[in-house]
């Protein structure tokens, strides 16, 4: 068992924009360690295409100085017929390596999306309540999305070329070294320049994404059907249409930047490659002048191969931009890869036998701080809650009943103290285990866009139908269900807007009926209903209640009578303790949260 004074470690806030860093390009790599296997084949290719590809410009010089000259028919149809075979061979091992490139580039896009989703499915529950919805979603689309291209082609473009350029280097010293050393001596100026462009890129990249996460929270938020009913409602919606448009007029106009970054310079570089050519014609005019041996078939042979070399190098220093700019992309994702999770397995997590869980839930000693809040939210809650027995928990708006209901089901971990269940530290329970011990019926119904069936088979994937349609009678919604059109295939609608809110939390409590867990966590789940419809739900609460503990966070007057006990919290504190009977009768604060809500409790 854990010390009761053990603290948790501090929520990690969430990464902002200004913390943004380009990623080492050594963690870049990194990344293709898995499939290095791979990797070394698409090598081989490209090495065999490149060095196979040489052979075309040699043949070429054997056609012009021997086999044209002497008129050696033989000699011509073999050459011919050996720069067609370079040709179809280079054009099939090209589709090869494309196929293999691409299939590694998707694995580590897949990778690398699923390893984001789970990491982010660790974080605690603080991380996203501070964190956009819009800001997530975009470092999984527009960031993961944007380093596609640099992922899936990049690294064997570089190979590529690299391997093309060092293989025609290598060849243009074997035919003449003087023409050589003259076509390359402008190299590391192009290489200084195309760093400089990179530099300038990457910079700009950094800001694109930035806006476009903004964009993508603006969307998220406003064409959610809660943004629209807002916008609607309040006449607001030719405001919203207007941030948009300022918003997505600034992407427009670095998306710009980011294209026009360095094009000067590179058309620069373009122009001083083509006119290479001209070039090694007046060198080779004046040294041949000067009595070179240098031939008319070596000249074109060294031409070719030259505009093999340069058209690989601009690639080269261009993939190379490329690649500075797709850096600050990885930083972003690699930022929430190495956001550290708060709420987290166990080193060794302790066994629980199912079917001897009582269900006890023991405070002890429990506090708990928000990150930046003024005062702590909880303070040495000490509290013991019997195995098969109801805590009611009210308080005054902030006094931190929902919070001590999220700690039971480990949404949160406590700063100091714990939680336990039967006599175990929740921290020292599987992630699976904890889910399974404590169920949440919380005050905001969350239903995916999908059936009716499929929503409440979200909680157990192997309940029959049958079960599904036992725990709708149990929620006192199955005749509603049965009335629909479709009855349980029908589509809920994005978060369930199709049902009122009633139905909705009906639906959800449903839910937690199938997964029939020994401790449940009522967050004021009754909070939507009417007066009417929640009179017709008690009986079915009641039910639910039947041989498990329930912690009830207290809405109204009538979930609160029947509890065996009621705590009643004031700014993280208990300040009383008792049943219904027993505290009316003291006359102290949960009598005057009576008289001040009449027949309600302050919710929270």
């Amino acid at each position: 068992m854990r010390s009761s004074t053990t603290p948790a470690r501090p929520v990690q806030s969430p990464v902002t924009s200004a913390d943004h860093q380009p990623a080492p390009l050594g963690r870049v790599v990194a990344l293709f360690r898995p499939y290095r296997g791979r990797v070394a084949a698409v090598s081989a290719v490209i090495t065999l295409s490149a060095v196979v590809a040489l052979g075309s410009p040699l043949l070429l010089r054997d056609m012009l100085d021997h086999a044209i000259p002497n008129a050696d028919v033989t000699l011509v149809t073999i050459l011919a017929a050996g720069m067609i075979a370079i040709a179809v061979v280079t054009s099939c091992l090209g589709v090869a390596q494309t196929w293999m490139s691409n299939s590694i580039g998707q694995a580590l896009m897949h990778q690398l999306r699923v390893q984001v989703y789970s990491h982010l499915q660790r974080q605690s529950l603080g991380f996203f309540a501070r964190t956009r919805t819009g800001e997530v979603q975009s470092r999984i689309a527009n960031d993961i999305g944007g380093m596609q291209s640099v992922v899936t082609n990049t690294a064997t473009s570089i190979a590529q070329n690299a391997t093309t350029v060092l293989a025609t280097v290598v060849a243009l010293f074997l035919l003449d070294w003087k023409l050589a050393l003259f076509s390359l001596a402008i190299l590391p100026v192009f290489v200084r320049i195309a760093r400089r462009v990179g530099d300038e890129r990457r910079r700009i990249s950094t800001v694109r994404q930035r806006l476009l996460s903004d964009l993508s929270v603006q969307v998220e938020e406003s064409l959610s059907v809660s943004g629209i009913l807002l916008g609607k409602t309040t006449g607001a919606s030719s405001v919203l249409t207007n941030r948009f448009t300022e918003r997505s007029s600034e992407v427009a106009d670095v998306e710009l930047r980011s294209m026009m970054a360095g094009k000067w310079r590179m058309a620069t570089m373009s122009i001083s490659f083509a006119a290479m050519p001209a070039l090694v014609y007046w060198f080779a005019g004046i040294t041949i002048g000067n009595g070179s041996a240098l031939t008319v078939g070596t000249l074109v042979a060294f031409t070719t191969l030259q505009t093999q070399l340069f058209r690989p190098t601009m690639m080269l220093l261009n993939t190379g931009v490329e690649v500075q700019s797709s850096l600050a992309l990885f930083g972003r994702v690699f930022e929430y890869l190495d956001l550290p999770v708060d709420i987290d397995e166990p080193a060794v997590p302790t066994p629980i036998d199912p079917t001897a869980r009582r269900g006890e839930v023991r405070f002890r000693h429990v506090g708990f701080d928000y990150p930046g809040a003024a005062h702590p939210t909880l303070t040495d809650i000490d509290l013991t809650v019997p195995a098969g027995s109801t805590l009611a928990i009210v308080g005054a708006t902030g006094a931190g009943k929902t919070t001590l209901g999220y700690l039971t089901a480990r949404l949160y971990d406590p700063t100091s103290g714990s939680v336990e269940v039967d006599g175990v530290d929740l921290r020292d329970l599987s992630l699976a285990d904890v889910s399974a011990t404590v169920g949440v019926v919380s005050q905001e119904t969350y239903l995916f866009h999908d059936t009716i069936r499929e929503n409440l088979r979200f909680a157990r994937p192997d309940a029959t139908d049958a079960d599904i349609e036992n725990a709708a009678r149990t929620a006192q919604i199955h005749d509603f269900i049965a009335s629909l059109d479709d009855g349980y295939d029908t589509m809920v609608g994005e978060r369930g807007y199709r049902f009122s809110g009633g139905e909705k939390q009906r639906l959800a409590i449903a839910r937690t009926v199938l997964r029939n867990p020994p401790v449940l966590v009522l967050d004021e789940a009754t909070s939507a209903l009417d007066t009417t419809t929640e009179r017709a739900l008690a009986d079915a609460i009641d039910q639910l209640e039947q041989d498990r503990t329930t912690i009830v966070v207290a809405h109204r007057l009538s979930t609160v009578r029947s509890a065996d006990r009621i705590v009643v919290l004031d700014h993280g504190h208990v300040v009383e303790s008792g049943s219904h009977d027993e505290l009316v009768a003291r006359g102290g604060a949960y009598a005057a949260l009576l008289a001040a809500s009449g027949d309600s409790l302050v919710t929270a």
